[in-house]
């Protein structure tokens, strides 16, 4: 007999959402096989074997712990499993702390933080109701590695897509590149400075490629970096700066100037460009943070540039939603998918064309969680880009091709546990 989860079917949807459109297999349940952490490893042998028979070995796996409250909150932590022993999981967080379950106690321990969250004094005991572990398939880091590495644009029509990152000041967009710099390189870089949330600084157009590691070859795309946008006027990107960046006719390293957008008259102006200068996919990128305080000057904003998309090309085809996650790695579905309503409200932008992913801020090392959602984002960017060119005409050089968002992630943590549920995904 199938075993039915906790998680409800728009749960299950969101989270589906959450790891890049992943599916999930319930694999194991307290309630029906049992507290014994042997019951559990068996039932999962063929898909975890890396796990059995040694307790101390290092595993490549990523768990993701839900909580529900009484009000239907949902919470997610992602975890990587460190050790197994006949009472209890040991798992570690990204950010280098450990995590707790004792299935047969039914309790989930956490660590606590000092006021200043730098120093770990105790940890902290909840029950939980159910304890659920879920295989995640479809969202494998080394293949999504091989296929970014492997990918061509349409019909070789060109031979870089060019990915044009849009969005007010200190959402994320320089950010952006730098993670996916880090991923393919194998360590976290910072080669486009990063601004903050009032001052830009993005003052220049930058046309950043991506080499496949320090001594690689360079990927078949390039993000095109673009000052913020400011809530008024005289700050921040002019909107009449875009329809000449999507058609390929501001150079690299030009300098935006918020009073004097660029003209057919500046000497660095590309009157000709080619399909292979313009723009195939533009990413919108906002903060989740910051969706409902965004002002109506910078809604309105939003909604001008979106028309002026529309006006430089074809339909749009794929819209991604980029989170940051800055604390505990905790994410909030139920206010998140609040936040993606709030942004296709504003922008006009399907709820199913929003994707996740979230930056490298501070962090020193890769976490692989975070790699596989930002090669998820980039991997639907090069297939709206694709979609594009397919439906060039033959005698047309080029235009844009799909309106893409993205923002950081919402953070919190509930002081109550009810319902706990695992995933985990196996090394490649």
């Amino acid at each position: 007999m199938a075993m039915t989860p906790r998680l409800t079917w728009l749960e299950e949807k969101r989270l589906q959402i959450l790891l890049g459109n992943a599916s999930l297999s319930l694999l194991y349940k307290q309630s029906a096989h049992g507290c014994s952490i042997q019951k559990m490893v068996q039932r999962c042998i063929d898909h975890i074997p890396e796990i059995v028979d040694d307790s101390e070995k290092q595993c490549a796996s990523i768990f993701f712990i839900f909580q529900k409250d009484s009000l239907t909150v949902m919470s997610t932590l992602l975890l990587n499993l460190l050790k197994v022993t006949s009472d209890y999981l040991e798992f570690c967080s990204s950010d280098k702390l450990n995590f707790w379950i004792y299935p047969k106690k039914r309790v989930f321990r956490k660590p606590d933080r000092s006021v200043n969250r730098a120093v770990i004094n105790s940890s902290t005991d909840l029950q939980y109701l159910e304890c659920e572990v879920f295989r995640v398939e479809g969202m494998h880091k080394n293949k999504l590695l091989a296929d970014l590495r492997a990918y061509k644009p349409h019909a070789d029509l060109v031979s870089k897509i060019r990915i044009l990152l849009l969005g007010p000041v200190g959402s994320g967009k320089s950010s952006f590149f730098n993670s996916v710099k880090s991923v393919f390189h194998g360590h976290t870089t910072r080669q486009a400075p990063e601004g903050s949330d009032n001052t830009s600084i993005t003052e220049q157009y930058r046309i950043y490629p991506v080499k496949d590691g320090k001594d690689g070859q360079y990927l078949p795309f390039m993000l095109c970096d673009s000052m913020g946008l400011d809530d008024t006027d005289d700050e921040g990107l002019c909107v009449d700066d875009i329809p000449y960046i999507i058609k390929g006719c501001v150079p690299d390293r030009y300098h935006f100037n918020p009073f004097n957008p660029i003209t057919p008259k500046h000497p660095t102006f590309i009157t000709s460009p080619s399909l292979k200068d313009q723009i195939h996919c533009v990413a919108y990128v906002l903060d989740i943070n910051s969706i409902k305080s965004l002002s109506s000057e910078m809604v309105a904003k939003l909604k001008q540039i979106h028309e002026e998309v529309l006006k430089c090309g074809e339909s749009h085809h794929i819209k991604n939603f980029s989170f940051w996650n800055n604390l505990y790695n905790f994410l909030n579905m139920t206010k998140r998918m609040t936040s993606w309503n709030q942004v296709k409200n504003a922008v006009c932008i399907p709820l199913s064309n929003i994707l996740m992913v979230r930056n490298y801020a501070s962090e020193r090392e890769l976490d692989p969680m975070k790699d596989v959602l930002i090669l998820s984002a980039l991997r639907q960017m090069l297939r709206a880009a694709d979609d594009f060119l397919e439906d060039l005409p033959l005698e047309e050089t080029g235009k844009l091709s799909s309106f893409c968002s993205s923002c950081k992630a919402l953070v919190f943590f509930e002081k109550t546990l009810s319902y706990t549920s695992i995933a985990w995904m196996g090394p490649d």
